[in-house]
């Protein structure tokens, strides 16, 4: 297969290339091609359109190059969605300072992650194939774990620690998108959408089948102010409570 290393690294071309373990093409169907500006391109098409407008026809559209052409470089499709990935993601933040504690370390690292999914919310749609395997994707691993250093936890609790906590970046960077894109074909405030939302369960939720739901209403939460960020901070300070009560189990604590 075209995608193949032929070098007895097992890897696909591509991700030879990404690691600098294979030399770029010399010589290819079209002068100028490379990973980088098939990489770029199918990132503007997934930025402009959607990850579902990506193809390796539609790329090479987009470069002025035949379809094959791409393969010379990239394999297959699931194989560029990976180095898209990589260059959305970019490298992770500066560590942090000495002396910051893993919550407050590992709280940046979810926090850097939400903000470079808000800016590549197509990113959200490539199906998760397996664990990290590009440089980039790496790196925020490492940093991750380093995080929790010092935490007492074994090398498996750390990584089902990073797992739960991009997995709730993920979720929610996923929602938030949703409902603002909702909000966006109403021209509807935040506000208004959830007070609407409150007025029409009223009418519908018979109170002595949903007793729960009747209290909520009552309670006038769903007239307060709309605090973008809310949500996030209460999810991800539940989860660092969690990861706390752990760690502290096995320091002894």
């Amino acid at each position: 297969m075209a995608g193949d290393s032929d070098r007895g690294t097992g890897l696909p071309a591509s991700l030879e290339l990404a690691w600098g373990l294979r030399e770029r093409p010399a010589k290819g169907p079209r002068p100028g091609l490379s990973l980088e500006r098939i990489v770029d391109a199918a990132v503007g098409v997934a930025a402009a359109e959607g990850l579902a407008a990506v193809s390796m026809g539609r790329v090479a559209k987009e470069l002025g190059a035949s379809t094959m052409s791409l393969y010379r470089y990239v394999g297959a499709k699931d194989e560029l969605y990976v180095l898209m990935m990589e260059a959305a993601l970019g490298g992770p933040p500066a560590p942090p300072e000495p002396g910051i504690g893993w919550r407050e370390a590992l709280s940046r690292w979810a926090w850097a992650q939400r903000e470079v999914l808000g800016r590549n919310l197509w990113a959200l749609h490539i199906p998760t194939s397996g664990p990290p395997i590009t440089p980039n994707s790496v790196a925020w691993m490492d940093q991750g774990l380093g995080a929790l250093a010092g935490t007492g936890l074994d090398e498996g609790e750390k990584l089902s620690v990073l797992l739960l906590v991009n997995g709730f970046v993920r979720h929610e960077a996923g929602l938030m998108a949703d409902l603002a894109a909702a909000n966006a074909r109403t021209d509807a405030t935040p506000e208004e959408v959830l007070s609407r939302y409150g007025r029409t369960l009223a009418k519908l939720a018979d109170p002595t089948r949903y007793p729960a739901v009747a209290r909520l209403l009552e309670s006038g939460v769903m007239e307060l102010p709309d605090e973008p960020d809310f949500e996030f901070v209460f999810g991800l300070e539940r989860l660092l409570d969690g990861v706390e009560v752990l760690v502290g189990k096995r320091s002894g604590g």
